[in-house]
């Protein structure tokens, strides 16, 4: 646990460390997690604000042989990543533009440079890309998802929902890849993990320890400084 490796720690350095240590890990080793451990992370997690605690969100724990049958339906499914329909809900613009273009394609050339990708290896490009559909070999995939009925606020309210797992995870040592990958196939998923005809999946979440002898790992993404975003008003 974070909180536990420096007993010296303020409590704002242990939250501080948290945040700041999260990032989106893409190759896990196999170590099993205790149940006892995931449930105490969504017990945690379930804490987040939202509307009139309205609690709007639904998870589900995958592991073992449901969570490979998952990955099974989707790469047998003969529906590539760039052709899939989103047919749920649309997570990017149909056009990118500044600055957010550019944010796009630097995090993107960098990921692929560090494993060693050239810019015109597309075959390499959507290997990796299909990495995503074994949860990036973590041991555990968890599955979000959010009733139809409900309105944008409560997508918000889900949001914080799922930083709070990612946040509860460090602290007990793991690591986390938020995957909205998953959603436009939750036809290939629905039928195995039971979800409701109400439900749309929202994204899923690898979850496990990270594998540091591999170079997807090396990499970090950058933040854009405050200037950029942030206004004082007096």
């Amino acid at each position: 646990m974070l909180a536990r490796s420096n007993s010296n720690l303020t409590e704002q350095e242990i939250v501080d460390e948290a945040i700041l240590s999260r990032r989106s890990v893409r190759a896990f080793l196999p170590t099993p997690i205790e149940t006892s451990v995931i449930r105490d992370i969504l017990e945690v997690a379930r804490w987040a604000p939202s509307g009139t605690n309205m609690q709007p969100w639904r998870a589900y724990v995958v592991q073992g042989e449901v969570k490979d049958r998952i990955s099974d339906s989707i790469l047998n499914s003969g529906v590539r990543p760039e052709k899939v329909e989103w047919d749920e809900y649309k997570y990017y613009p149909d056009q990118f533009f500044e600055p957010y273009l550019t944010r796009r394609r630097t995090v993107g050339f960098a990921l692929y440079n560090a494993l060693g990708i050239g810019r015109r290896e597309v075959e390499k490009m959507r290997a990796q890309h299909d990495r995503n559909f074994v949860f990036f070999d973590a041991p555990v995939g968890l599955l979000f998802t959010i009733d139809r009925r409900l309105n944008m606020g409560s997508w918000i309210d889900l949001g914080m929902m799922l930083q709070n797992v990612m946040i509860a995870a460090r602290g007990r040592g793991l690591h986390t890849c938020p995957q909205a990958a998953f959603a436009p196939y939750h036809k290939q998923i629905r039928p195995i993990i039971g979800m409701s005809d109400e439900e749309i999946l929202v994204c899923g979440i690898a979850l496990g320890y990270e594998d540091t002898s591999k170079p997807e790992n090396q990499f970090r993404s950058e933040r854009a400084p405050l200037d950029e975003w942030v206004k004082f008003v007096e």
